[in-house]
């Protein structure tokens, strides 16, 4: 590529010059290409190690003017051919001008300017995408393409200087980090380390500092470990790292692929090594942190943050802390952890304003909200710009009424579209459960209580007044220690609902999305889906012995918050447990209120949870046997070797203890995790582990263990409720004669601080994503075992074989997925479907996985053979083939004898659409190759005979159709071009030549049967082998250029033997190349060219001596039947052995396993191919 002119002062260093002309030198850097010795050895290995950019343009142009040393670069290019076009350019175009000129520096002015006026017309066209990365990081990303033979579509995120440990020694180089790949890359020597490993075959990632190993990363996937180190910043090279995985394990889950914010705003200088990717992926990780720390929507993006100071008068004193600026809040968190936190919606903004600066308050920046409340901000570094960020975005938000210091800007209010009342049928706010919650309709008619344990709730309540008149009330509290000590101590059950919906973020957004639930209830409702169908049959399964929940009110209102969630997000819909949670917050909360406390424990507090697959639960699982093994060592070895933590605690999390705790104690639980999170649900599950420890350290089995602490949890009660006492189930159950010592939930809660209040979030959430890859991978083990196991009776396969052949199968979906395909990664990726039809391929990837595993290879024919192949697996005609389809079309070339692989031939070379479903599933049926037209669920024995009984019965091989001509002709092509490389093809030509003959033959006297005896002038004149045809059927003579072409003559008699005669051979290349073409398709005789050059648009036309027909000679009337080909392929021994023959699929998966690798070495250009290009 063409270059700025830039001065060369040591032109010939480590260069060495191959072309010149008085004004311009063409120079190779030393140790690029072959030969170089020792000092390209050197060159090479120093280009590696200092990232030069000669490892990407080894070739550049050097302007020169007379005898001057100064030099000026105005050209590189990674490869001969690119720098050579430059050259030629540069002879046609300058040369002959620039011997006008007298003067060298006009000369060097005008090569100069020209060369500028070059870049600049060439940059116009450019994306502006492209001028975000820096030219060193855009020159990086090109070398790693070249390296690893990656597509334009694989972007590159960042590098970094690491050595690679291959063995014992350590190897320099660099580590390129793309979307989807890590890559390393060392030249030490002339010996290249070459490593790619895509993020989604990670499996475990973690940085360590050992003896061996200081500071290194280890990448672990299922067959190796990989190990870097000599990082100049570790830690930013890991924290990528692990967001890169991340991005990967959710592809895996949820087919969600990467894709870039392209509404980032752009940096004000561009960074030397910093990518705009870069910047996206620490964006996300900022906004990602943000959102968690101050529980807000996943659409919300954090603008800035800076330092400051927050005046506090509940204290009289100024906190330190950070401000942080989004789009729809301004929050405050103390640099003291559990000091001070603040949230402020924008929407509660009333005035944001400058105040006056003082020695004792500098910079301040007052904000007040609509319910006269007023925040002081100072030590604001910038506050003209916050100021002006804040103003911006109120201008922007849905409410009006604010005002800003300078100005006020106009803002257009917003309004979620509503039904009118007449029009909704499922839901209105005349519902009782629309205004109060179930406790409070069932509570009303109650008496009033009096005693001790209704005293210590109004004295509960009077602590939370007294707090929100001190504090604040409503999304603007001041959160401090005091809050916290309150949660703790229990929530009154008349403000429980209130504050759930405050501390978890959803008040926040039910006010901003008015009318939305309502809505989603009316397109919910009356749908017949799978999410409704168990979501009907868990209903009166959700706390049966509350009495809310024993009539029609509450089954109903249970019914339409979990229908809305599911339509809201169809990739959860419904999953079990979230009937028990739901069920517990509409006791407390209206039904709108209840389904945003759903959204953000589904979405935001609880990710991954409720899945088809309980991902999330899953994670916290191993994160708990983590914690346990870190807290209790003694207990956790004992419990690991009886197998119960695994058992116990997905129960636990998924249903935060409500489904094994009596509901008094468990919602008490509630309240603290809505304010502190899952960090409270670790702590009372190892607290709970901690209390029965001797006990549990004495249990023999699993059994004994789980009795243990399922009485230990039946008997956790609250003792200050004032509700009455709701019985549990499960405790009535499990009790025995004597009941064990009540534990009181308060108590339990306090240990659960004292003993193991050190977690932490931020331990927590990485602890999360080391187990997150090891939870997702091993469910991809579990699928695909389960996808072996599902279609191993149906194929001759070995497992080993099936599973390996699945993962070449997912990683072609995979790829799709990222680098681009006809069909989106949705379609192709539903993971409702069962596993074996979850990952499926498009007639592209099919035709490339048909190139690497079929064993009936034909050349150019290949894809074309591919393409008929994946036209029958493809029943249901959308384009799409799943895993087991895959396997049954590779079944057949593998396993089945000469008659089913000869049959699956014939049907492939029938024409589409004339087939029918019921034919094609009867074929494969015979074949032992089992297509799934429609999957029955195989649930139950009785469904399985059901399905036998109606069985189609099998097709015969004489109800095959017949076959024409030119599919005959076809057929032979393929047949001929199968047998091209294999080691006995002179016989196979033989043998094919002879069975073509004898077909051909057969084909005439059917005709002359099926037209009863009357033959056309044609066909009388026909009966007789024209002269050129009975010339070839006489003995065949030995070629002098080799076996070859006496086999291709061969195959030339039999196609004459049906008038297809040949012409006289070509004499010269001219005639090919005066040949034309009178149509779309080439006429042309089987005469002038080879077999294998018969191309599928190819009409076969005839003449008898010099007389030429016109038109086709393709006959309509000829036909064969599949019985005869049968019967004329078993009077070939050489045929018979070659069909069947077993393949090899092992050898075939290595190559394929291998291909990867080599199209990275060929996809950088030779150095032999390109040197042919200059002489």
């Amino acid at each position: 590529m063409w270059i700025t002119p830039e001065e060369v002062l040591l032109a010939n260093a480590l260069w060495v010059s191959e072309r010149a002309n008085p004004f311009f030198i063409l120079q190779r850097r030393k140790g690029h290409g072959k030969g170089g010795g020792i000092t390209g050895l050197l060159v090479g290995t120093m280009d590696v190690v200092l990232d030069s950019s000669a490892r990407v343009a080894p070739y550049r142009i050097l302007h020169q003017t007379g005898d001057s040393q100064i030099f000026c670069s105005i050209a590189c290019g990674s490869s001969r051919k690119e720098i050579t076009e430059h050259w030629e350019w540069l002879e046609t175009n300058l040369l002959q001008t620039l011997s006008i000129f007298d003067n060298n520096e006009d000369i060097t002015t005008f090569v100069k300017g020209k060369i500028s006026g070059i870049i600049a017309e060439e940059n116009k066209s450019k994306a502006a995408l492209e001028d975000e990365d820096s030219g060193k990081f855009r020159e990086a990303e090109l070398k790693m393409r070249k390296l690893f033979g990656m597509p334009g579509e694989e972007k590159l995120v960042n590098y970094y200087s690491c050595s690679y440990w291959k063995g014992r020694v350590p190897r320099q180089g660099w580590v390129y980090l793309s979307v989807n790949h890590l890559c390393f890359y060392s030249l030490l020597l002339g010996k290249e380390v070459t490593l790619v490993v895509q993020w989604t075959e990670v499996t475990r990632l973690e940085k360590n500092a050992t003896l061996l190993f200081p500071e290194s990363v280890r990448v672990s996937t299922r067959h190796t470990e990989h190990y870097f180190s000599m990082f100049l910043n570790v830690n930013d090279t890991f924290k990528l790292m692990e967001q890169l995985a991340t991005i990967a394990m959710r592809q895996l889950l949820d087919n969600e692929g990467f894709a870039a914010d392209h509404s980032l705003p752009k940096a004000c200088k561009t960074l030397k090594n910093v990518s705009a990717l870069k910047r996206d992926l620490d964006a996300r990780a900022k906004n990602e942190r943000y959102r968690a720390l101050f529980r807000l929507t996943q659409d919300e993006r954090l603008d800035g943050h800076t330092d400051c100071t927050l005046w506090t008068p509940f204290a009289k004193m100024h906190i330190v802390g950070q401000l942080f600026v989004s789009n729809n809040y301004i929050c405050f968190c103390s640099r003291e952890e559990d000091l001070c936190q603040l949230i402020i919606p924008l929407r509660e903004v009333s005035i944001v304003e400058k105040a006056d600066s003082s020695s004792v308050l500098p910079c301040p920046v007052s904000i007040s909200t609509k319910n006269k409340m007023t925040f002081l901000f100072a030590n604001l570094k910038d506050r003209d710009f916050l100021v002006q960020r804040i103003s911006d975005f109120l201008q922007r938000t849905p409410e009006s009424g604010h005002s800003v210091s300078q100005s006020e800007g106009r803002c257009a209010v917003w309004v979620y579209p509503l039904r009118e009342p007449s029009q909704r049928r499922h839901y209105s706010p005349s519902l009782p459960t629309a205004t109060q919650s179930l406790l409070r309709i069932y509570q009303k008619d109650a008496p009033e209580e009096h005693g001790p344990k209704a005293t210590k709730e109004k004295m509960k309540e009077e602590s939370w007044n007294i707090h929100f008149l001190e504090f604040g009330r409503g999304v603007c509290m001041y959160r401090t220690s005091k809050t916290r000590e309150l949660v703790l101590n229990g929530i009154p059950e008349s403000l429980r609902g209130e504050l759930w919906l405050l501390f978890s973020g959803a008040q926040n957004e039910m006010d901003t999305h008015p009318g939305y639930y309502a809505e989603r209830v009316e397109q919910a409702m009356g749908r017949c889906t799978l999410a409704t169908e168990e979501i009907e049959r868990d209903l009166h399964r959700s706390m049966p012995e509350h009495h809310a929940f024993q009539n029609e009110m509450g089954i109903a209102a249970l019914r339409r918050v979990l229908t809305a969630y599911a339509c809201r997000n169809p990739g959860i819909g419904y999953c079990q447990a979230m009937n028990i949670v739901t069920s517990v917050l509409l006791l407390y909360c209206t039904e709108e209120e209840a389904f945003w406390l759903l959204v953000a424990l589904c979405e935001r507090m609880l990710p991954d949870y409720y899945n088809t697959r309980v991902v999330g639960a899953l994670v916290d699982q191993g994160v708990f046997e983590e914690l346990t093994r870190a807290c209790l060592p003694f207990l956790y070895e004992h419990m690991q070797e009886l197998g119960v933590i695994s058992t116990i605690s997905l129960s636990w999390f998924l249903t935060l203890f409500l489904s094994v705790m009596p509901f008094d104690s468990a919602v008490l639980l509630v309240d603290c995790f809505f304010y502190e999170g899952i960090k409270v649900i670790f702590q009372v599950a190892l607290a709970v582990l901690h209390a029965n420890m001797d006990t549990l350290l004495d249990c023999n089995d699993e059994g004994e263990a789980m009795t243990i602490l399922g009485r230990y949890l039946d008997n956790v009660v609250n003792k200050q409720t004032v509700s009455p006492p709701i019985p549990h189930l499960h405790a009535l159950l499990t009790s025995g004669n004597e009941p064990p010592p009540q534990i009181d939930v308060f108590q339990l809660i306090k240990s659960s601080c004292e003993k193991f209040g050190s977690l932490r979030a931020d331990v927590i959430e990485q602890m999360r994503f080391h187990q997150r890859l090891k939870v997702i991978q091993s469910l991809e083990d579990t699928a695909k075992r389960s996808v072996v196991r599902a279609i191993m009776t149906d194929s001759a396969f070995s497992i080993e074989e099936l599973e390996e052949l699945y993962v070449h199968f997912k990683a072609k979906h995979i790829m799709s997925c990222y680098w681009g395909a006809s069909t989106t990664a949705a379609e192709r990726h539903d993971p409702s479907l069962p596993y074996l039809e979850q990952y499926r391929i498009d007639l592209g990837q099919f035709c490339q996985l048909f190139g690497a595993l079929g064993t009936w290879l034909c050349g150019t024919h290949t894809a074309t053979l591919a393409a008929r192949l994946f036209r029958l697996l493809d029943m249901n005609k959308d384009g799409l083939i799943n895993f087991k389809e895959f396997v049954t079309g590779l079944s057949g070339m593998y396993h089945g004898d000469m008659t089913e692989k000869l049959k699956l031939l014939y049907n492939l070379h029938l024409p589409p659409g004339k087939q029918g479903k019921t034919q094609l599933c009867r074929h494969c049926i015979q074949c032992n190759i089992v297509i799934s037209v429609s999957e029955v669920k195989d649930y139950k024995y009785y469904l399985r005979m059901w399905a036998m009984e109606n069985e189609p019965k099998k097709e015969t091989i004489k109800d095959l159709r017949r076959m024409n001509q030119e599919q005959f002709i076809e057929l032979c092509k393929t047949l001929y071009n199968m047998f091209s490389e294999d080691p006995l093809e002179q016989e196979l030509y033989h043998a094919i030549a002879t069975v073509a003959s004898l077909l051909l033959r057969i084909g005439e006297v059917g005709k002359k049967f099926t037209n009863n005896g009357a033959n056309k002038p044609t066909d009388t004149t026909n009966a007789q082998a024209p002269a050129p045809a009975a010339e070839l059927l006489q003995p065949e003579k030995e070629e002098p250029n080799g076996e070859s072409s006496s086999g291709q003559s061969l195959v030339c008699r039999a196609l004459a033997e049906a008038q297809l005669e040949t012409l006289p051979q070509q004499t010269s290349d001219e005639e090919v190349k005066d040949d034309t073409s009178v149509s779309s398709y080439s006429m042309v005789s089987t005469g002038s060219l080879q077999c294998e050059d018969i191309a599928d648009d190819t009409v076969l036309i005839g003449c008898a001596g010099d007389q030429q027909r016109q038109g086709s000679i393709l006959d309509g009337d000829w036909s064969i039947t599949f019985e005869q080909v049968l019967a004329s392929m078993l009077t070939e021994p050489p045929l018979v052995d070659y069909f069947e023959k077993k393949g090899d699929i092992q050898a075939r998966m290595s190559i394929c396993k291998m291909q990867r690798r080599v199209e990275r070495q060929v996809s950088s250009s030779s150095d032999h191919e390109l040197a042919q290009l200059s002489t």
